[in-house]
């Protein structure tokens, strides 16, 4: 874990990583809590108008009892075990039971669409799924390998209640030892072409996640320290980047009531629950700019604010400080290795426009095309030094997708940034057509792959066209099959078509339609010449 040195150059030349041999998630994050301090309030949930406590001790043995339950099931260690749930004590009982399990949790996000959710389960080779009503809804067939469905809403359509499962197991240790490379959580991440891969993290990932949020956190924690995020908690911003850290650390987290982000609600929720740390995605701040002196009407406390998954901004961070009495803590990672350059206002690691410095433990760098260290100022792509203990195991079945992000000892983002003076990385962007929409990293493959399915739809390129809110907004480049005209209904239609079979953040806001796609001679799309 980060030291409390509060010098960067010291914490830097002090701090060492230790890994045990035997090493689990679940415990870290829950049942050395539970063993020590029972009683003590892991979450915060929300019931009525206000939040009632839920301890360590009662999701550990919850936990306990999903695993065992699983197991009598059939899932044993290694299988993959999807969860679609939204923020819940079922969704963190299901991961750490899965963890108990030796099992490896494969989290689906609430927003992903039918075909979305199908391709991740049958790529994943998923044996069980744990959902709610509204999951169990878009599961429109199981995939083979998918044997076991557990609803938390109830017994219904060939799935078991989570609460008959959870009564019939036994609160005890699972006793299975893993260590640190045992796989553990495989997120889905999209790349430049084909569909989406599935990054493979060992229980190891969790310690790296763990000094990261210190370091972003202003050393986290802090007595009253208590935490929130809007983030789905399938997304690797709210699972590793705010929860199971936050857990760790013994720090409780606020969970979300259901529904759309609304930026008045949010603020409303910050004070009413008391939060003191949030985790804050960069479009989510923009939106809130728009409510007026929030800290006077609505009187919250924040101790520290970080934010990832797309460049902050100058104007944001300058806002930040006024609006919310916190200058928020700016931090950079991809699901494959992540928490790796930040900011932490407590030591005076903080600029605006600069996503931060190397975090202590991990050596980044900016190469050039030629593989060689970046001039000051000159931009190239951001690497980080492998043997890193945040970086991924690999791919789901590709291996020379993951041999392709290495080279010469250093693990290739495939971001593009630049290297001050002072040791502050300053985002670009993208090096390829990576769609970059509200903090979500979007590929254009698999929204062309559903756009072509539309009967009027005949060429399809999706790219994505700059956006002062959400950095990038997916526009799609369509040629109409014959018999088919453009008009504003079959836009409408389009979009509709595209979002309610993919993530809602996926759809194209704007379509537009051409005679012909430009192409390479080889046949690919030139997205560059459509972005404008």
């Amino acid at each position: 874990m980060l030291p409390d040195i509060h010098d960067y150059d010291e914490l830097i030349r002090a701090f060492r990583w230790a890994l045990p041999g035997s090493y689990n998630m679940a415990a870290h994050a829950c049942d050395q809590w539970a063993a020590r301090e029972p009683g003590r309030p892991a979450l915060f949930l929300p019931v009525g108008d206000g939040f009632a406590p839920f301890s360590y001790g009662a999701l550990s043995a919850l936990s306990n009892r999903l695993a065992h339950a699983l197991a009598a099931k059939g899932v044993t260690a290694g299988d993959r075990v999807a969860i679609l749930l939204p923020q819940s004590v079922e969704v963190l009982a299901s991961h750490f039971a899965v963890y108990k399990l030796g099992a490896v949790a494969v989290p689906l996000a609430g927003a992903f669409g039918v075909e979305a959710i199908a391709y991740r389960l049958e790529d994943s080779g998923a044996r069980a799924l744990i959902t709610d009503d509204a999951g169990l809804a878009k599961v429109a067939h199981r995939p083979e390998a998918l044997d076991l469905v557990v609803n938390v809403d109830g017994a219904r359509d060939r799935a078991f209640a989570f609460t008959d499962l959870v009564a019939r197991g036994a609160d005890r240790p699972t006793g299975l030892a893993t260590g640190p490379d045992t796989p553990a959580l495989m997120i889905y991440t999209s790349g430049t072409t084909g569909q989406p891969k599935g990054a493979l993290h060992g229980h190891r990932v969790l310690k790296p996640h763990v000094s990261g949020v210190r370091f972003t956190h202003d050393f986290l924690p802090h007595a009253g320290d208590r935490m929130w995020t809007p983030s789905d908690w399938a997304w690797a911003g709210g699972l590793l980047n705010t929860v199971l850290p936050a857990l760790a650390l013994g720090v409780p987290v606020v969970v979300q009531p259901r529904g759309r982000f609304d930026p008045e609600a949010a603020f409303a929720l910050m004070a009413r629950a008391g939060v003191r740390n949030a985790f804050i995605p960069p479009t989510a701040l923009k939106m809130m700019r728009a409510v007026p002196t929030p800290k006077a009407r609505h009187g919250f406390d924040l101790r520290t604010v970080g934010s990832a998954g797309e460049a902050l901004g100058a104007e944001t961070f300058a806002w930040s400080r006024e609006a919310l009495g916190v200058q928020v803590n700016e931090f950079y990672g991809q699901t494959e290795c992540n928490y790796v350059i930040g900011s932490n206002a407590a030591l005076g690691v903080s600029r605006a426009g600069a996503t931060g410095r190397a975090i202590p433990g991990h050596e980044v760098c900016v190469l050039t095309e030629a593989g060689t260290p970046a001039a000051i100022g000159e931009m190239g792509q951001i690497a980080v030094r492998t043997g890193d203990p945040v970086m991924f195991l690999s791919y789901w079945n590709r291996p020379e997708a993951t041999a392709e992000k290495v080279r010469d000892g250093w693990f290739l983002t495939g971001d593009l940034a630049r290297r001050d003076a002072d040791g502050y990385f300053h985002f670009l962007g993208r090096d390829d057509d990576i769609i970059t929409s509200a903090g979500y990293r979007i590929g254009p493959a698999e929204i062309e792959d559903v756009l072509l399915r539309h009967p009027a739809v005949a060429l399809a390129a999706a790219v994505g066209k700059p956006d002062p809110l959400r950095t990038e907004i997916v526009k799609a480049v369509l040629v109409l099959a014959p018999g088919h005209s453009p008009s504003d209904a079959l836009v409408a239609d389009i979009q509709d078509f595209v979002r309610t079979r993919l993530a809602a953040y996926e759809y194209p806001r704007e379509i537009v339609f051409a005679d012909e796609l430009p192409l390479t001679t080889t046949g690919k799309v030139i997205r560059r010449a459509l972005r404008g």
